[in-house]
């Protein structure tokens, strides 16, 4: 996605703004909490430390990510993907019989005080709005506007922005395959809702006093923070109601669950970093160097994320679900208006997009560091944080945030002389232009004589030695290198190549297929969306 910022815009500093900024979005949002969550499904189902569980996670996290590469990601978040459905699918018919199906729920929910109360407040009671989506627009912990239009935001950020997603769309054979990867991402993005959020609340219904605690000294001692303990709602659920052999299958369904997104954010970080920052210091490094290089930034990522961990116990009152939408809420809209901006308007230029992105950021940060600085007041506490935090839920924040950016966006590429780059350079960059033929005038073309040089100097570089210790072989497997040659390809062969790998024609066929399938998706949602509304 960087790539093709640079390609748009041309110049290089929104390339690097952009995967800089993916890649604290990663520490931030989901690489520490995808190791807390997991290490605090370890401590609850197995009773380590939270730190020696972290440390058990990552290993055997690192090793299969490290060695295997991408491919290895994508075959084992494939298989992992139907062990995580039919154990969540266990669980979930085993919760509603526990708690009498939908109606006992109902019930159950609304009753489930925990036994300690902090006097006069009301925070140990349920939501009444607990089973509607669409909440008051003031008084709701998820205003509805917020949730339509502010997740929204965030939403197209993620699915169509973020490296993790793209990475693997950018992998498909082509473009029908991609639009299938994605309607069946769809498909199984609706199953979280009856396998994890009711199967949560079952959790809140069944065991009031530890899920549902408010009382600070009473919470720290069951879940070692002050603020609730509704993170341990699942796990709890998963120790308490499964027989002891599926009770082993659910944890290694979440295990499963946790490192299949953790192996993908470490490949995509690493492609960030090494394609777009480490190219950029050392033009000239090797094939092998840019895959050590990437292997050591992720344990550098790990580290930051380890120490991060602390903050995320504490934050949006110990509810990593809001505290994931909040972050990502002050960091992520600017990109959002950037590319939604680029696409669809030509006149937008990179003094614009990246001026944009400076202010959003700014802003963004600014709300962020606030926020963690002066913390979630517990229950019975006095809320003392400035307006702009207790009354301005996060959700509008992105909505505000994404309108400034795109404000700042418009004002600026319309102060400044149209770009350089013809409308010959937009070819196949713009939402209009997509199907055009034309030949691109591309100012950062990957198969331009200059890199087509550099890249012939790293295959000289990288020619095999006569003999290799075996030791380096040994290493060299481990981080997925391989010793034998590349074929040498002519710039004819080249350019061939790229035009297959870049073909957005589909068969008629598959595509009508994925439309119909697109299409259905869509209907059920707003079905789903009307009845719980």
């Amino acid at each position: 996605m960087p790539e093709y910022l640079k390609k748009r815009f041309g110049g290089q500093r929104i390339r690097i703004y952009m995967s800089v900024l993916s890649l604290i979005l990663y520490v931030f949002t989901k690489i520490s909490t995808d190791i807390f969550s997991g290490a605090l499904f370890i401590q609850v189902s197995l009773g380590w430390d939270l730190y020696l569980s972290t440390i058990v996670l990552l290993v055997v996290t690192a090793v299969y990510t490290i060695a295997g590469g991408l491919t290895a990601v994508i075959y084992t978040d494939a298989l992992q993907t139907v062990i995580m459905v039919v154990g969540a699918l266990i669980l979930m018919f085993i919760a509603f019989d526990k708690v009498g199906w939908y109606e006992g729920l109902l019930e159950r929910y609304m009753a489930a005080v925990p036994a300690l109360t902090v006097p006069n407040t009301t925070c140990h009671l349920p939501r009444p709005d607990a089973f509607h989506m669409f909440r008051d627009p003031l008084t709701g912990d998820l205003p509805w506007p917020g949730l339509v239009f502010g997740l929204t935001v965030l939403a197209t950020w993620n699915w169509c922005t973020d490296q993790v997603i793209v990475q693997r769309s950018l992998s498909a054979k082509n473009l029908s395959h991609a639009k299938g990867g994605s309607v069946l991402g769809g498909y199984l993005k609706m199953l979280p809702m009856f396998f994890v959020v009711m199967p949560g609340m079952i959790s809140r219904a069944l065991f009031p006093d530890e899920v549902g605690c408010v009382v600070p000294h009473e919470c720290e001692r069951i879940c070692r923070t002050t603020v609730g303990c509704s993170n341990i709602a699942y796990p709890k659920l998963v120790v308490e109601l499964m027989p002891v052999g599926m009770r082993g299958l659910m944890i290694a369904v979440m295990m499963a669950a946790l490192m299949s997104s953790l192996t993908s954010i470490f490949n995509s970080s690493s492609t960030l970093f090494t394609m777009d920052i480490w190219q950029r210091v050392r033009q000239q490094a090797t094939e092998r160097e840019l895959m050590i290089v990437g292997r050591v930034f992720i344990l550098v990522l790990v580290v930051l994320s380890i120490l991060w961990i602390p903050v995320i116990q504490s934050a949006n009152n110990g509810q990593l679900f809001d505290y994931i939408q909040a972050v990502t809420s002050y960091l992520a809209p600017p990109i959002t208006a950037v590319f939604v901006m680029a696409i669809f308007w030509k006149r937008v230029n990179e003094q614009g997009a990246f001026w944009g992105l400076t202010v959003g950021l700014v802003l963004g940060f600014a709300r962020m560091i606030a926020e963690f600085a002066l913390g979630t007041p517990s229950c019975g506490e006095e809320d003392q944080r400035p307006s702009v935090l207790k009354d301005v839920q996060y959700l509008y924040f992105a909505l505000i945030l994404l309108g400034l950016t795109s404000l700042v966006i418009t004002v600026v590429s319309l102060s400044t002389p149209s770009e350089e780059i013809s409308n010959l350079g937009l070819v196949r960059l713009t939402w209009w232009t997509r199907h055009s033929q034309e030949q691109r005038v591309d100012l950062g073309s990957p198969w331009s004589s200059d890199r087509a040089s550099k890249s012939d100097e790293r295959r000289m570089s990288e020619a095999p030695e006569s003999v290799v210790p075996c030791w380096k072989r040994a290493a060299m497997w481990l981080c997925g290198l391989s010793e034998h040659a590349q074929a040498d390809l002519s710039l004819e062969e080249r350019l061939a190549l790229e035009k297959k790998l870049t073909s957005i024609e589909e068969e008629p066929v598959w595509q009508k297929v994925c439309s119909i399938n697109a299409l259905i998706l869509l209907a059920v949602n707003v079905f789903l969306w009307g009845y719980f509304a």
